[in-house]
């Protein structure tokens, strides 16, 4: 009778609430009091304001991986050093800690991180905290705690509030049933990977959020980023980084996808540009919380062949991981990115020509200044 008392209260509320049209108003479970830090049902939840005239407050999760401090620096610039937060579990070099704000952030506790957003009154939030492809496929229990439990303490955050949200996917959200050349932004997924399986979690949690409380999720499927101050994080693309190294230093490199594996990659000035653009995208611009973004396409023989124009003599060999390939073939070998150019105006500016001359100029400078010290 008890159970049956309170499925008919559970109805009646449900009703009310159809009728009111609030459903999007309604909170999750653990906003009311069942959240890890034990709050109780009668807290007061203030959502963060935010003034167009005033600039965002910004937070970064997993700030010390390959693309959180490029990220930092081109939104401080934008916004004001003191604005932009970087977080990480790792110990900052002395640069980073000297170049803004830093806080530990364990995005496992739920606690710290409401502390966090409420303490330096969060508006945006970039979530790249993330266990990458190969390094998960070693690690699974530590991918599905990082990338899944992780990411939803990061929803609740952001939905209580009201934090506009960044969560990058990737091409690893797509499957070997997936179309391959290209993909679009709407087809069958269905990774292999516990990474392409939580980044298709967090597209759909992203944009069930958005759709059911109202959460600002905003999110962009990557491609391979290839960078040159950052190091690469455990992914299957991290050769297209390891391999100007690898010419620079002794003019060889070993690879290990095959000659012939076709992957759509872009340069990190792009991909963090295309990040600060769809988070200021107005919102009525955004046809969709999830967007491919691309820039160009290569084999690991092209990037070598486009290599030898710089350093003549360069040798490349294969030695194919069947672990990193097998992944690798089950990714896109190209992204339909149209939507984002024409919903919000995405335009790469590096093609393979440029992010090879890029590249090599910047490995050259740091061996010269290394050789000079």
């Amino acid at each position: 009778m008890l159970a049956l008392g309170m499925l008919k209260q559970v109805a009646s509320m449900t009703a009310q609430s159809k009728a009111s049209s609030c459903w999007k108003l309604a909170l999750p479970l653990r906003f009311l009091g069942s959240s890890p830090g034990g709050f109780p049902a009668d807290t007061n939840f203030h959502s963060t304001s935010f003034s167009e005239a005033e600039p965002p407050r910004i937070l970064i999760t997993g700030g010390l991986g390959q693309l959180g401090v490029g990220l930092a620096s081109l939104l401080r610039k934008r916004y004001g050093k003191d604005n932009v937060i970087l977080s990480d579990l790792k110990k900052p070099s002395a640069h980073v800690f000297h170049s803004g704000p830093f806080v530990y952030a364990d995005i496992l506790d739920y606690k710290k991180l409401r502390e966090i957003v409420v303490n330096h009154r969060i508006s945006w939030l970039f979530h790249y905290s993330a266990v990458l492809s190969a390094v998960g496929e070693a690690n699974v229990a530590l991918a599905r705690d990082v990338n899944i439990t992780g990411l939803h303490n990061i929803l609740d955050v952001a939905a209580e509030y009201n934090v506009r949200l960044f969560v990058p996917s990737t091409i690893g959200a797509f499957g070997p049933t997936s179309p391959r050349n290209p993909a679009p932004d709407l087809c069958i997924q269905r990774p292999r990977t516990i990474y392409g399986v939580s980044k298709v979690h967090a597209e759909l949690m992203g944009e069930y959020y958005y759709y059911r409380y109202g959460l600002d999720f905003r999110c962009l499927r990557y491609p391979g980023i290839i960078s040159a101050d950052s190091q690469p994080g455990g992914g299957t693309t991290d050769y297209a980084v390891q391999i100007f190294q690898g010419a620079v230093k002794n003019g060889t490199f070993e690879c290990n996808l095959k000659a012939s594996t076709r992957l759509p990659m872009m340069y990190i000035n792009d991909c963090l540009r295309a990040t600060l653009e769809v988070m200021e995208a107005p919102a009525e611009r955004l046809s969709m919380r999830t967007y491919n973004i691309n820039a160009m396409s290569f084999t690991p023989e092209e990037l070598a062949q486009a290599l030898r124009k710089h350093v003549p003599d360069f040798q490349i060999t294969y030695c194919v991981d069947p672990l990193r390939q097998a992944i690798a073939d089950s990714w896109p070998m190209n992204l339909d990115d149209s939507n984002a150019r024409k919903d919000w105006g995405w335009k790469h500016d590096f093609d393979l020509p440029e992010l090879v001359a890029t590249m090599i100029n910047f490995y050259r400078a740091r061996t010269r200044i290394a050789q000079a010290n």
